[in-house]
């Protein structure tokens, strides 16, 4: 079963791409052992998705449903986490 990350961003926010960066090299790294959906934390479908992992800031990123990275991570540090989990 591949590891989900979920990123949380908004447009306006102006750390969120290089979180949302940050997710999709993992995904060229680590190919199909990761699935990367990034959630607009704007959209009003994703409120409710947003108040159950109790997010207060973007980008956050999410990791199989536990919150992982306030902030942007840097690609050494979602590699890490993302090797302790394969």
């Amino acid at each position: 079963m591949a590891i989900k990350i979920e990123v949380f961003k908004t447009d306006s926010c102006p750390h969120c791409p290089a979180a949302v960066a940050v997710a999709e090299n993992a995904k060229n790294r680590f190919g199909d052992k990761i699935e990367v959906e990034i959630v607009n934390a704007n959209n009003p479908e994703n409120i409710d998705r947003a108040r159950e992992y109790r997010i207060m800031a973007v980008p956050t990123v999410v990791i199989n449903g536990n919150v992982e990275f306030i902030g942007a991570p840097s690609d050494e540090e979602l590699i890490q986490k993302l090797e302790s989990l394969l």
